[in-house]
């Protein structure tokens, strides 16, 4: 009797679990079956629960194909592709960016759209998640300060470009360029988020670059599971985290010092530090926040400027190196600026042929599939018609816009001098800048939730690029004379991390 019950014990067990499976499985399909998003058209295989999954699969390594094929199919519309953890609707067409540029948060979200692509409460914290206040320091402080910042971080450029590109007697020297790019950049923009001596910490440097890796690593990770169990995998991956830990050491004692100092003089003495560290200690002090969160958010700042600049000047490097004929109308136009105006950032404005060699190559290459990325806060129904479910990432496919032979002519050519030759046209001369945006150029997003640190980004990278012009030449090895090929993950864009340029002292 004992075997026999418990057997039916066994057997009821069976069937209740097979229920709750089935229980399951039927609210699952009836929540597809009935979701708006079933009428968005899916790109790349199936739209089936289960079967989207492989279709998502296909996305972590046919990214770029699949966002083409939908931008060609659906121009001026929109379509859906499978991520891991869900779906993606992607906008595309000048009308439809500018419709989600206008959307208020309260309806399309920038914040929880960049702390979903990012995973920004996991990989940098629930306080940079929910309290941005460093954008505001970016957007006033920073942009206002370049004019008087710019010298320093040319000085910190030219010293870090001799070091870690070190050419002699006029021999090439191959230097791995993303590697190398990120030390650089990583030191020109710390002389102006921590200052000297700091800025030439290599420990602190390394953690720097150490932890932007993590970032992207880290949010990869992430992304790799549905959001029921993020908040585990998030505690679980960590590396940015324990880059944090590592680098309090290296900035508390810099910020116990200026503590003293604003608790001493008030709010101006005769030496205080006109720096991201110390802005952002300013508005610390008010908000009665921890040290660890103020080194928190100098890496932050550390991840937005050495993430993209890096790639950025390694892209166009790799054009210069592809066609070192550019190198002479480079020069021509900078030598006599740098002449008349020096290093400034007033020179820089100048550089029209420089400002749209490094557009055209933000163009061509491009930092990320997407662009504009937006969390719905409610349901949302766009002007053509098409609902958004509440919670739905969305995205412009600025990659297609960017090749987009239609607001383009020859768009998939690099023609490095394409924008200044359009700002010659009458009412133009500012439109075609490096870091300005629209409908049709969307590297640094649009609109008021457009990157708020591009102006300095695009200062900086014109001083390094235009100080590798003047003083070294450069080239491929005649082996492999041709510019590698971009690698695509996801939705990430990535030039060659290990193609190496041939550079030497400028002749």
């Amino acid at each position: 009797m004992t075997t026999i019950s418990s057997i039916m014990q066994d057997s009821l067990r069976a069937n209740n679990y097979y229920v709750l499976i089935s229980a399951i499985t039927l609210l699952y399909l009836s929540v597809w079956f009935f979701s708006p998003l079933r009428s968005i058209p899916t790109i790349g295989g199936s739209s089936l629960p289960i079967l989207s999954y492989f279709t998502a699969r296909k996305f972590v390594h046919h990214a770029k194909s699949m966002v083409r094929e939908g931008y060609a199919k659906y121009r001026g519309s929109v379509f859906k592709i499978a991520m891991l953890d869900q779906w993606l609707v992607v906008v595309t067409g000048p009308s439809m960016i500018e419709e989600l540029r206008k959307r208020p948060d309260t309806e399309l979200s920038f914040n929880e759209g960049i702390g979903e692509f990012l995973q920004t409460r996991y990989t940098l914290g629930q306080d940079v998640h929910h309290n941005t206040y460093h954008i505001d320091i970016i957007r006033e402080k920073l942009t206002r300060s370049i004019p008087t910042i710019l010298s320093d971080v040319i000085d910190e450029l030219a010293l870090a470009v001799g070091e870690h590109i070190p050419t002699r007697d006029g021999s090439w020297v191959r230097v791995n360029v993303l590697q190398k790019a990120r030390d650089i950049i990583a030191r020109a923009s710390n002389r102006v988020f921590v200052g000297l001596p700091a800025c030439r910490n290599t420990e602190f440097l390394d953690l720097a670059v150490s932890f932007t890796l993590d970032v992207v690593q880290d949010r990869a990770t992430i992304n790799r599971f549905p959001n029921l169990v993020k908040p585990i995998v998030g505690r679980m991956v960590g590396n940015s985290k324990r880059n944090l830990k590592r680098a309090i050491p290296h900035l508390r004692p810099i910020i116990e010092e200026r503590r003293r100092k604003m608790a001493e003089y008030g709010e101006d003495w005769s030496d205080k530090p006109n720096d991201m560290l110390q802005w952002i200690l300013e508005e610390a002090v008010v908000r009665q926040t921890s040290d660890e969160a103020i080194v928190q958010r100098i890496l932050l700042v550390n991840f937005a400027a050495i993430h993209t600049s890096s790639n950025s000047i390694t892209h166009a490097i790799y054009h210069l190196a592809e066609r070192p004929e550019y190198l002479q109308p480079l020069r021509e136009e900078i030598e006599p600026i740098i002449r008349e105006e020096g290093w400034t950032k007033a020179a820089m404005a100048k550089m029209w042929k420089l400002d749209s060699f490094l557009r055209e190559s933000q163009r061509y290459n491009g930092i990320n599939l997407f662009s504009v990325m937006r969390k719905a806060q409610k349901d949302v129904m766009l002007s053509n018609g098409v609902t958004i479910p509440r919670g739905t990432l969305v995205a412009a496919a600025a990659e297609s816009t960017h090749h987009d032979d239609i607001l383009y002519k020859n768009a998939e050519v690099f023609d490095p001098f394409r924008f200044a030759r359009q700002r010659e046209a009458e009412g133009e001369s500012t439109k075609h800048q490096f870091a300005n945006t629209s409908v049709e150029y969307v590297p640094f997003g649009h609109g008021k939730h457009a990157c708020p640190g591009r102006f300095f980004a695009a200062n900086e990278l014109k001083a390094m690029l235009a100080y590798l012009v003047l003083n070294y030449d450069m080239r491929f090895d005649e082996a492999h004379p041709t510019r590698p090929a971009n690698v695509y993950m996801g939705y990430s864009i990535i030039p060659s991390p290990t193609a190496e340029v041939l550079f030497r002292k400028r002749r």
